[in-house]
């Protein structure tokens, strides 16, 4: 995956979880809708005006849109989980449990 299109994923990543829609971001930073599209499948990009108003939209630094690295894999995750739960006390421990089982189940 190159830059453009590892920026436009990231970028619909922040978009989602503002339940924002391609329209409403555009309206919000002056663009055509179409534009966001273009930039989210990674054809083109945008000016640093944009990357400015756009970080400032979703209050992150301009190179917070770029890092994408945040996600961790399935096995960094278990793994994570796994030592948080051998260090939790048995109260938290329970609660844990009940909170995963509501959620999964």
């Amino acid at each position: 995956m190159d830059t453009l299109q590892l920026f436009g994923k990231r970028l619909k990543e922040l978009r989602k979880n503002k339940k924002y829609t391609q329209e409403q971001l555009a309206e919000l930073i002056g663009l055509d809708p179409k534009q966001i599209c273009r930039i989210e499948n990674g054809v083109c990009f945008t000016t640093f005006d944009t990357l400015q108003k756009i970080s400032d939209i979703f209050n992150v630094e301009i190179y917070d849109l770029f890092y994408s690295s945040h996600k961790k894999s399935r096995k960094e995750l278990i793994k994570e989980i796994n030592n948080l739960f051998a260090n939790a006390s048995d109260e938290k421990l329970e609660l844990i449990y009940k909170l995963v089982k509501a959620v999964i189940c």
